[in-house]
């Protein structure tokens, strides 16, 4: 009877315990006991260990139609893999803020086993302010992610952190390229409804990288000012919005009288920066070219006006006037104007000087392109996206 009645009393328990996940207002439910339950009958000498068996329960109070909604806002809000979202859902109960909260910590870790991955594709953002700017380049794998709202909005959002008054890249004159280091621990407000809110610039690309599945990072950046009378201009082409683009032009132009105008500059300056993106220049003057690089350019045209198979005074000619030829492909002031190939744009800037009755001049120049310089391993990419998709 001493038996019998300890069995009745496990049952109950079992029968109890299961009732209370049946009335559970989610999904599914497990529960394990991680330990052994003893009954002792009449007339044995010790306990008998009984071990609890995992308890499931499942309730349907989440209908089918409520389950897709939550996954759809989950996905929303997110941006996270459906199959993610819905395992997160189901292993929360169907509880979207346990589940959002689970995808990020989820992602923290699936972040860093990306992070390997090449990430030569992304966007570029600028932002200005004043007699100041800053452009960032903020990387990706593919061009589908450089498309993505939340990627943008990062993108811009670190290219105002860099430019604000907290940045440490204020503190440099002039004229700096900044890496990722310069920035990952500052803070950074995220005013965006897929987005955790005030995080540090780490967390914040360690959370969008999560979300949209891919290696992102923070490449580098370049800090420009101008402390003379003048002005910072910019162009970014292939723009999906403004202050973002794959590649970006940017220089400062300044005049030696104070009461020039800037809108005049300005003007100039914003031509001057499209010609920088479609001319690519290396150098602003030819004295800024190094002798080393004369020289392996000259022993280039060299080899070349030998193969001609004239004679040494037209070689040494032909020489001279293909070097004449490079410097006005790759030094900005000797470069023909693309907006008026019959014009050079020292030319251009002569003629501003003459205009505003000052000496006007570049300070300085950039040109970024999205990815230039990184090394792409073509076919272990490729197997990365199989396995993506798959």
């Amino acid at each position: 009877m001493a038996c019998r009645w300890s069995t009745k009393r496990f049952f109950k328990l079992l029968i109890s315990h299961a009732s209370q996940l049946g009335n559970h207002p989610h999904g599914y439910t497990t529960c394990a006991w991680g330990v052994n339950v003893p009954f002792q009958a009449k007339g044995l000498q010790s306990s008998i260990p009984f071990a609890l068996p995992i308890i499931r329960g499942y309730n349907v109070a989440v209908s089918s139609s409520d389950q897709m909604d939550l996954i759809k806002q989950l996905r929303e809000r997110t941006s996270a893999p459906i199959k993610d979202v819905k395992s997160a859902l189901v292993g929360c109960n169907w509880d979207i803020d346990a589940a959002q909260k689970d995808l990020r910590k989820r992602g923290v870790v699936l972040a860093s086993k990306k992070s390997s991955r090449t990430a030569a594709d992304g966007l570029l953002a600028v932002a200005e302010a004043d007699n100041r700017a800053v452009v960032i380049e903020l990387n990706c794998e593919t061009d589908f992610v450089a498309r993505n709202d939340v990627f943008q909005y990062l993108a811009s959002t670190l290219a105002r952190t860099a430019l604000s008054p907290a940045s440490p890249v204020q503190e440099i004159k002039e004229f700096f390229q900044f890496g990722s280091e310069y920035l990952e621990n500052m803070k950074i407000d995220l005013n965006h409804p897929k987005l955790s809110g005030e995080s540090t610039v780490q967390s914040a690309i360690t959370e969008v990288a999560a979300m949209v599945g891919e290696n992102v990072k923070l490449r580098r950046g370049i800090a420009f000012s101008t402390f003379s009378h003048g002005v910072v201009c910019s162009y970014l082409h292939s723009c999906p919005q403004p202050g973002l683009g794959r590649i970006a032009g940017m220089l400062t132009i300044e005049a030696d009288d104070g009461n020039v105008s800037l809108e005049a500059l300005r003007k100039l300056g914003s031509s001057l920066a499209m010609h920088i993106v479609a001319a690519k220049p290396l150098f602003l003057s030819r004295e800024q070219v190094s002798i080393e690089v004369i020289e392996a350019e000259r022993d280039i045209l060299k080899s070349q006006a030998e193969a001609s198979g004239k004679s040494q005074i037209a070689m040494e000619k032909m020489v001279e006037g293909r070097l004449r030829k490079y410097f006005e492909e790759v030094v900005l002031l000797e470069q023909k104007f693309v907006m008026n190939d019959t014009i050079n744009v020292k030319s251009l800037l002569d003629e501003l000087s003459k205009e505003v009755d000052s000496p006007v001049k570049i300070g300085k120049f950039v040109r970024m392109e999205v990815g230039e310089g990184i090394s792409r391993n073509e076919h272990c990419d490729a197997q990365d996206a199989a396995a993506r998709s798959a």
